[in-house]
Formats: C-alpha cells, structure tokens, sequence
C-alpha cells in the first residue's frame, strides 16, 4: 500500500541535530494506533508515530487489505485497506509525522519525567507519554516445514495472500483448517475475478477451527465436485526444472499420494512477537501489557496502551474496543502534558474550538 498523500513521512535520522521533542509518541500505525491520533488531535495534542512496516495500516493491511470487515460501527462493510485510507483522512488535520519502516528499540524515563526514545534507525524523541498500540507486535508466520520447500517462498509459496489476481486461473494447494484457510478457499473456489483452476484444500483432520458456516459451504463445494477436501499432511515435495510440480501429502491411513500443483498456500497461523517492548520494565501478562481500565495506562505512568497488545479483565481484541481504549487514554494523558490545564469534554457536532481544530463550519441551526 503506497501511504496516503496527505501522511507527512520522517526525515531520515541524520537530519535531525538532536532528539524531537513532542508531546506525544505513538508506537504501532494500525487502526487503533490511528484513532489514537485523531483523539490526540481533538485535545491539540501532537503525535508522532512510528512503525516497523513500511506503510500505515497495521494489521489490515499486512493481513487482510482485500477482506471485509463487518464490525466498524456505523460502516456496514469496508476492506483493511479501507478502513485504513478512510483513517488516514479522518487524522489529516492533526498533522502527525510516521516514521515508517522503524520499531523502538530504548525507552528510558528521564529525570524531567520525559521519556526518551529511539529507533532502530537512530531516530530520537523527547515525549512527555507514550501510546503502545503495535497489536500483538509483529508477525511471524507458522512455517510448513518440508525439505526443501522454502526455495520456492513467494514464488509458488506463500504465507498471506496480498494480490489474489496472481492465483486466479492456477491449480492451488491450500493448507490450513483456520479461517484464513477457509476464507480463501472459498474465495478461489467461487466465481469471481480470482477464480482458481482447481482448489485443494489438505488439514490434518477432518475437524476446523474457522466459522462453521465457511466449513458448511466448503463441504457443499466438495459435494458439487467444485473442490476437493483431503485430510492428511504435507510431508513431502517434487520439483522439476527448479520448479515445484507436486506435493505428497499422507493420509490419515498412512497412504502417501501425489498431487499436482501451480502454488501452495499455507495458512497455519500467525506467531506474534512483542519484540523490544518485552523489555520496557511494563508488567506483562502472557506477553500482553497490562492496564487499567480508567486510563488505560501501564504500570509506568506517563505509558499507555490500547488495543490488542493490552489486557485487562473482560478484555476483547475488536478494533471497536481499541478505539474506545485510545479516546479514554487521550484524555488521561493530557494532564502529563498540560497539567495546568482543565480539559473538558466537547462533542465534535457541537464545539466551535473543535471545528476550528478539525478545520470545519461551525453549521448554524435554525
């Protein structure tokens, strides 16, 4: 995904003489960590955020930019890379600088109650808080370990899918009894402009863990010949010419066979790392950041973090949830950087400071 046009990307390290100095640092440039720039803005506080991947988005990007999402309120339907540009505009006025392509490496507490800040790039900051919005960190995923397999990654195979159109018209081998799994075998199996060939799809037993619907209508696809389910596993690969032509996959009876093949799709999941945030000193609870649920902030004061890296009693991973975590810990960071300032809460349809901020009319009402 190229950024959005209005997105103002950092200078290099190298052309800064010393640290920035803001108000605001925001780690992790996924939907969450985007409202939580908007809900800055609307206190005029300024962000900066920084990000490992190479553009804004986060998960809906890496993960799912062609999916659609079903459970933004208010949008009956949009793709990752929807919801993503449509934030990117929503923050627009705020002008907050990325600083893509980069994660935190230090965090250190200084004597003034700032926190200094540096990247794997050298970029330094200044910031009077911090907001921890990077998910569940970054992705790894769950390889398919076959010998000699991994000379074909990303060219007949592939972990994620980011342009369907490469498999359309293709004779594919999907691996995997989750959703992603699931979700794409439907996708190739149904007519559409990504129509596959053929669809295999191979788990190693006949049970799954994706929606019980996408199971029902991949079984009535397997009844209507459309597509072939197998239960066995991957134990084996035939190439030719240095391509990949087969795969051998053994059964549940021991028996191995053959199958042909263009590209192979393994969707075993997706293991999070948490990374250098593991080693802030915050108090973690099964590799998440532990918060409250009034601010929102961790156990070092002045540090927040929103969406799915938290944990809390009740908590539930729903971008919903992240956005109502980052308007609740914008308000408890404003004292940390206005603490002679009394903040009030003002509604976005009726505040003329907030139309100013956002750059709108005040409407008049007769």
């Amino acid at each position: 995904m190229e950024p959005n046009a209005s997105v103002e990307i950092s200078k290099t390290a190298g052309s800064h003489d010393g640290p920035i100095e803001t108000d605001a640092v925001i780690v992790g440039a996924g939907p969450v960590g985007l409202f939580q720039v908007f809900e800055l803005g609307l206190l005029e506080i300024k962000a900066h955020i920084i990000d490992s991947l190479a553009y804004p988005g986060g998960q809906c990007i890496e993960l799912y930019p062609d999916k659609p999402i079903y459970d933004i309120p208010a949008v009956p339907v949009c793709t990752g890379k929807e919801l993503t540009d449509n934030l990117l505009k929503q923050i627009e006025p705020f002008g907050a600088t990325f600083h893509l392509g980069q994660e935190v490496t230090v965090v250190d507490k200084q004597a003034d109650g700032r926190f200094c800040v540096e990247t794997s790039k050298g970029t330094r900051f200044l910031t009077k808080t911090i907001f921890i919005a990077g998910g569940v960190g970054s992705f790894q995923p769950r390889l398919l370990k076959v010998e000699g397999l991994d000379k074909f990654d990303n060219s007949q195979l592939f972990y994620r899918v980011k342009n369907p159109a490469q498999f359309a018209g293709k004779n594919l081998v999907i691996v995997g009894g989750g959703d992603s799994a699931l979700d794409w075998t439907l996708n190739f199996v149904q007519d559409g402009p990504n129509k596959a060939e053929s669809v295999i799809l191979i788990h190693r037993r006949d049970g799954f863990k994706a929606a019980p619907a996408s199971v029902a209508k991949m079984r009535e696809l397997c009844d209507a010949y459309e597509m072939q389910f197998v239960v066995g596993q991957v134990t084996g690969i035939e190439e030719s010419d240095g391509k990949l032509v087969n795969i051998k996959v053994t059964g549940s009876d021991a028996v191995t066979r053959v199958m042909p093949l263009d590209m192979l799709l393994v969707f075993f999941g997706l293991s999070p790392k948490l990374g250098p945030i593991a080693e802030w000193g915050l108090s973690l609870e099964r590799k998440q950041i532990v918060v409250d649920t009034e601010k929102f902030e961790t156990t070092t004061p002045g540090i927040f973090a929103v969406g799915d890296v938290n944990t809390y009693p009740g908590k539930k991973k729903l971008i919903l949830s992240g956005f109502h975590e980052a308007a609740l810990a914008a308000f408890a960071a404003a004292p940390y950087i206005f603490p002679d300032k009394r903040i009030h809460l003002q509604y976005t349809t009726t505040s003329p400071k907030l139309h100013k901020v956002l750059g709108v009319e005040t409407p008049v009402f007769d």
